[in-house]
């Protein structure tokens, strides 16, 4: 179960940080779905290891909370990737 919580969390943050973060990004619903998980699981393991000083692998949970620290993951994730995938125009 936990595993369905992920992905529909990963989708509405990816699709909430599409949203908000300026300019165009590609990529479809799948990219949107990886960047709020991966989002997801960036945001709830650097708030575990604010909360308790240990890092561990964890994702936001599905709560309102959770979601707006994977939209924050989501954004960092999706301004990582465009740091990646940018082409200079040289």
């Amino acid at each position: 179960m936990n595993l369905i919580a992920w992905i529909v969390l990963g989708l509405i943050a990816g699709a909430i940080a599409k949203a908000i973060y300026p300019g165009r990004q590609g990529g479809g619903i799948l990219s949107t779905m990886i960047l709020g998980i991966i989002g997801a699981f960036a945001g709830g393991s650097i708030v575990t290891l604010l909360e308790t000083g240990t890092l561990q692998l964890t994702a936001a949970t599905l709560s309102i909370p959770g979601l707006i620290v994977a939209i924050i993951g989501a954004m960092v994730a999706i301004f990582i990737w465009g740091l990646i995938t940018r082409s200079s125009a040289v």
